[in-house]
């Protein structure tokens, strides 16, 4: 089976990219021969697999990232009409993809939540503004495609968010969770990180420790958090923010200005999280939007539960008082109060155990799978 698998940089601390280095890796084990097209994917691993690069000159003047989006959409179209693939499967919104995979969401829907958190002038510049502009109608250009014969959604809200924007039957649509690694991520990180973790930042292993992981402050809900955590009751509790964000710096001042700068750690950029995930006794995402956050499902399978918002896809494997909480991201008051109540599991296995089980089914090879078997379904009906 020839697979071309469409994406247009690596970002070495970015889910998406995440997904398709596992994706590369499951789809290679089971035999396939799968072609990466992008523009830049240098640093990432690249055994396995053979790589197309699209890097067409642009405007970086004239047109900016629209122009650059453009430029790699027109060749990466042209490499996949002349491959001879049996599959198209792109992460970009190129119009006459065979199958588009939805691991960024609806932009439409993004959008809509975006406007919740922005001042009024920000709502009127992203009204008019060109990108913005360009990602909906390209959205929608290639949802309406005829080349177009399914989407692969990331969780049951990318799902019910293409129904409500573009109205696309669900006939048309398939959910394929992301996949995790459930022996590298597993709840034995506790017993190899957390002293020596809790050590470095001078907390004892009674102190209440909650990890924040992603970038994209803004959108994931890290001014919120900080505020939520200003307002909660069991102040001993720590704050460790793992990400890149270039407004980091104005967080740390926000931090200050709320008088919690003494309980809260930004790492910055990390690469490998997994002593963070030991150190920890729960997980929190608040975030405005995220389709299918790897962190959250990594999170799970190393036994944390988590408190995670009702505009993100890892909403679906939290059971309420028994892994975690879905919380509206805007409200602090219930963010803090939910925070309290994470705080509050340190030390209970029962609920790292339910957070663990959640997971155990996600696997790599499991994902892998429904891949191949959502293509050979494909190549059936083509065929037949």
């Amino acid at each position: 089976m020839k697979i071309a698998i469409v994406r247009q940089r690596y970002n070495p601390f970015g889910g998406a990219e995440r997904f398709v280095e596992r994706a590369l890796r499951a789809l290679r084990d089971e035999g396939a021969e799968v072609t990466l097209i992008t523009r830049d994917w240098s640093g990432a691993p690249a055994e396995g697999f053979r790589q197309v690069t699209c890097n067409p000159a642009y405007s970086r003047l004239l047109g900016g990232r629209t122009a650059r989006d453009r430029s790699f959409a027109a060749c990466a179209a042209r490499e996949m009409a002349r491959g001879g693939f049996d599959i198209t499967q792109s992460h970009e919104r190129i119009p006459g993809c065979m199958i588009f995979r939805a691991g960024d969401g609806v932009h439409a829907a993004w959008l809509d939540h975006r406007s919740r958190i922005i001042s009024l002038a920000q709502r009127l510049a992203q009204q008019v503004s060109p990108y913005h502009r360009h990602v909906l109608a390209t959205e929608q250009a290639m949802l309406a495609h005829p080349a177009l014969r399914t989407v692969i959604c990331n969780s049951e809200l990318v799902a019910e968010e293409m129904v409500r924007y573009y109205r696309l039957p669900r006939s048309k649509l398939t959910v394929i969770y992301n996949g995790v690694d459930t022996t590298v991520f597993n709840p034995r990180l506790a017993a190899e990180h957390r002293a020596a973790t809790r050590d470095e930042l001078g907390l004892s292993d009674d102190i209440p420790l909650l990890l924040f992981v992603g970038s994209g402050f803004e959108r994931k809900g890290v001014p919120q958090l900080l505020r939520a955590t200003a307002e909660m009751r069991r102040k001993q509790t720590r704050l460790i923010v793992v990400g890149a964000d270039r407004k980091r710096q104005a967080l740390r001042k926000l931090a200050t200005e709320l008088d919690i700068d003494h309980r809260v750690h930004f790492t910055g950029p990390v690469q490998d999280v997994r002593r963070w995930y030991g150190a920890a006794d729960g997980f929190v995402l608040p975030t405005f939007y995220d389709p299918c956050p790897n962190a959250a499902l990594e999170a799970l399978a190393c036994g944390l539960p988590i408190v995670t918002s009702i505009n993100c896809g890892a909403r679906e494997w939290v059971r309420p008082d028994e892994n975690g909480w879905v919380v509206d991201p805007a409200d602090i008051g219930q963010l803090s109060a939910r925070l309290d109540d994470l705080a509050g599991l340190a030390g209970d296995p029962g609920p790292r155990a339910a957070a663990r089980a959640v997971a155990e089914p996600l696997t790599l090879a499991a994902m892998a799978e429904r891949l191949l078997s959502l293509y050979r379904s494909l190549l059936h009906k083509q065929t037949g």
